[in-house]
């Protein structure tokens, strides 16, 4: 008896015994050809809004003094680099594990950073857990890795001034960025702070992307990657984890209030893979935990204050 011949004909709705199963053609209609013209106009409007946002941060007016726009593009074509780097690596492992993906689409936002981000679209089912481990985690430590060099060089272009009486936007520090700010830059005297440049600022961001990112809820990134390592426990935990966030939002960073919400409607379970009794290998397993811990080091409690 074959149990996993059973299991498809429940997934596809039909009667679970059959005696002519292996006579019946399989009926597929072919994928969707990738609207790769869309995906390049989201990113060349995605490449303008950056561009905007950075030369805002410059202090530049883009309307009075368009000339001056360029002045964004180091912001504009880190982050994109970042954001591009990630949603490869989920795409190359996608594809070499023979799934169904689209092109990366990118996001643009009148924002402060000029964009909500990009994603692609998975439109197979993933069949065990060892393949859905390998995408949901080539993401994120592709983006952290890419990130993390773009952040040491906006380090080393940063300016430690004298900010006593003076308001403004704080950016907020995780472990990693706290430890690379210190190898970088050293100890800030009291009164003084940084003032990050913008290829520094796109790296912070890069390093924001991948913890949220990594939350174990739902079908982010990190819910793929606590499934594969957790099963149906994942389920349950990224409940609490949702609680903490909102928590932070009552308490803390008002931000996380949102993020609640959108979690909130994405919901928090994860579907099983096809073969969901497949266990991982060891390789796996070590791949797993040390994603885990990027979330840990790179998760901001309250990422923005002072407004």
């Amino acid at each position: 008896m074959d149990f996993r011949k059973i299991l498809l004909r429940r997934i596809r709705g039909e009667p679970a015994w059959s005696e002519r199963w292996e006579e019946r053609p399989l009926l597929a209609s072919p994928p969707p050809q990738p609207n790769i013209a869309l995906g390049i106009i989201l990113f060349l409007v995605t490449l303008g809004t950056t561009i905007v946002a950075g030369a805002l941060q410059e202090g530049v007016n883009p309307l009075k003094n368009p000339g001056e726009i360029l002045k964004g593009i180091p912001f504009s074509f880190t982050l994109m680099g970042i954001l591009l780097a990630h949603e490869l690596g989920h795409y190359l492992i996608a594809r070499k594990h023979g799934l169904d993906v689209t092109l990366p689409y990118f996001i643009p936002a009148p924002s402060i950073i000029g964009t909500f981000g990009a994603f692609i679209k998975m439109r197979s089912p993933v069949r065990d857990r060892k393949m859905l481990l390998d995408v949901g985690a080539a993401g994120p430590l592709v983006g952290v890795a890419v990130s993390i060099p773009f952040l040491i060089l906006g380090f080393r272009l940063s300016e430690v001034k004298l900010i006593e009486g003076q308001v403004g936007m704080s950016l907020g520090s995780s472990l990693l960025l706290s430890l690379l700010s210190w190898l970088v830059v050293g100890p800030i005297p009291n009164g003084y702070d940084l003032v990050i440049h913008p290829v520094g600022f796109a790296g912070w961001i890069g390093l924001l992307v991948t913890s949220l990112n990594l939350l174990p809820i739902g079908q982010l990134d990190g819910g793929h990657v606590a499934y594969a390592l957790l099963g149906e426990r994942q389920n349950k935990i990224s409940r609490y984890v949702f609680l903490a966030i909102l928590a932070l939002g009552i308490f803390g960073w008002q931000g996380w209030l949102l993020w609640s919400l959108l979690l909130f409607i994405m919901g928090f379970r994860h579907p099983p893979p096809l073969d969901w009794w497949v266990p991982l290998d060891r390789k796996r397993k070590i791949i797993g935990w040390l994603t885990v811990a990027v979330f840990v080091l790179t998760f901001i409690p309250v990422p923005f204050s002072g407004f």
